[in-house]
């Protein structure tokens, strides 16, 4: 087995076997789903740092964020105004019942939820996915959307096409943001805003099956 043929095998195993896998299983594992992304993220940033290849840097700076800064702000005004609109309408009793109702835990995730759940997965499907499959994906775009299928697959856990559906979009947006900026920071910055809208507006619900945030 050369070098792609291994490292698509570790792609299909890691990213597509292993979620199915956790969707089966996913009332025995549910308390061990968290601890698995922290792991899986250790693995990802060993492999990252001990590879002589990977800038480093990536993980710690802007990277072209002057080049992404005004697309990310300008979507997500655009998109959380839309939303904000639409789920009213659609669901009104739920409309920021999370704050509103629990607002303790609320400013809890506006903390944890970064830095617990976003950083890693933001590590895992954006920095580790690129810079690991580049030698077998070099399509720019290819990369971009297998990056958000494999993110969504991830999500199936939640049982429920809306976690799924969501899922892709923001990770079409988190991927191409990596793909243009170069830049986990930027990636968990805009992760981050959309993430904690969601749970703020309501939609969460959608994705708190008591597994992960």
């Amino acid at each position: 087995m050369n070098a792609g043929q291994y490292r698509w095998c570790e792609l299909l195993l890691v990213f597509f076997c292993l979620p199915i896998l956790a969707y089966f299983f996913r009332f025995y594992l549910s308390n061990w789903l968290f601890p698995a992304l922290i792991i899986l993220m250790a693995v990802c940033t060993f492999l990252l740092l001990t590879d002589p290849h990977f800038k480093r840097f990536r993980l710690t700076s802007l990277g072209q964020f002057s080049t992404v800064k005004k697309r990310i702000f300008t979507s997500f005004f655009a998109g959380a105004l839309f939303s904000a609109m639409l789920y009213g309408l659609l669901n009104q009793e739920n409309w920021f019942s999370f704050p509103l109702d629990s607002t303790r835990q609320w400013l809890i995730l506006l903390i944890a939820y970064p830095l617990l759940s976003v950083l890693p997965q933001e590590l895992i499907f954006r920095s580790y996915f690129f810079h690991r499959y580049k030698k077998i994906l070099p399509n720019k775009t290819a990369r971009i959307i297998l990056s958000a299928s494999v993110f969504a697959l991830a999500h199936c856990v939640y049982d429920n096409w809306i976690a799924i559906g969501l899922s892709f979009g923001g990770g079409l947006l988190f991927a191409y943001t990596y793909a243009h900026s170069r830049s986990l920071l930027v990636c968990v910055l805009e992760h981050s805003l959309w993430g904690l809208w969601v749970f703020t507006l309501g939609v969460g619900e959608y994705l708190d099956s008591g597994l992960t945030f």
